[in-house]
Parts: C-alpha cells; sequence; structure tokens
C-alpha cells in the first residue's frame, strides 16, 4: 500500500467514524473466503457495512478525530473488522446470528454505541438486547397513554352514571 492509498484509506476511515454513532470491532481470523463472503452477504442484507482494515490506519483515524476512542485502541492487534451501522443492535444480532449458523467466529473485540464503549466477547448478549431509538420511543408513548386512557375511560363510565343517578333524583323531586 502506497502512501498515498494509506492517507486516502485513512481518510474514509475518519469519515466513516465521524459520522458513525456506532460501530463495532471484530476478530475474523481463521476465517476462509467463503466463510467472510457469507458474513458480508448476512451484514449487508441486514444493512450493517463490514470493513476490513490495518489497525494502524483505523486508529489514526480515530486518533484524528479525538474524541475519547483510546479506550479502543488496544484492541487494535490482530485481523480487525468494523462493523458501521445505524442500529445499535444490529450488529450484535447479526454476530450472534452467524455464529448460531457457523461456531464462535467473527469475536467481538469491542463496540462504540452513543459514546460508551463496550471491550470484549462477553457483551455481545447485552449489545445485542439494547433496543433502538423507535422501540424506546415507542414504549414511552405506549406507557405515556396507558394511564391517560383508564382516566378518560373512567370519567366516560362514572360520568354516565352520575348524569343518570342525577336525573332520576331530580324526576323523584319532581
Amino acid at each position: 500500500m502506497t502512501k498515498s492509498e494509506k492517507t486516502q484509506e485513512i481518510q474514509d476511515l475518519k469519515e466513516k467514524f465521524s459520522t458513525a454513532q456506532y460501530f463495532y470491532l471484530t476478530d475474523s481470523s481463521t476465517l476462509n473466503v467463503e466463510t467472510i463472503n457469507r458474513f458480508r452477504r448476512l451484514c449487508f442484507n441486514k444493512g450493517v457495512e463490514y470493513r476490513i482494515a490495518k489497525n494502524t490506519l483505523i486508529q489514526k483515524a480515530l486518533e484524528q478525530i479525538g474524541g475519547g476512542y483510546e479506550e479502543l485502541f488496544p484492541l487494535l492487534n490482530g485481523p480487525t473488522g468494523v462493523m458501521f451501522t445505524t442500529e445499535s443492535s444490529t450488529p450484535a444480532k447479526v454476530l450472534k446470528e452467524f455464529r448460531d449458523k457457523k461456531g464462535t467466529k467473527p469475536v467481538l473485540k469491542g463496540a462504540y454505541i452513543d459514546s460508551s464503549i463496550f471491550v470484549g466477547d462477553n457483551q455481545l448478549d447485552a449489545l445485542a438486547a439494547l433496543k433502538s431509538k423507535n422501540e424506546l420511543i415507542g414504549e414511552i408513548i405506549t406507557l405515556l397513554q396507558s394511564p391517560a386512557k383508564n382516566v378518560i375511560s373512567g370519567l366516560q363510565a362514572s360520568a354516565g352514571q352520575k348524569i343518570a343517578g342525577l336525573l332520576k333524583t331530580l324526576e323523584d323531586r319532581a
């Protein structure tokens, strides 16, 4: 790789990292080309971009951006693949799905989720359980609507009974 190619790769990675709210670092060593291609296809189908890059180029791109990525630097050894996504839990789900079919690789080295860093493959289940922003908003709306619906239905039911009771009382007096 020439110096200009490295510079261009760093620039491309820097652009990706600076726009990505979520990315995962993986180790896919010992996987053959056919298996990696199946993994890439699964990532593509799930809306995840998977890219393999040199560790030094990844580190230089992250250093140029700045902003607390230092905890990820020790993870940059051996073959490293980067998964970029717009949903926080999608890459973890893709990794789990692929492993269920094909074994224990790729291994999760670490993940960056909304300025939080998760280190180690043991974090995979927790990351897969994360809910997306839209799912959380939907749950909040449901929770907020539930008490209001109960109050309205209670008022409607009791208001009808109160009016009927008042009319009955007035009728008895007359």
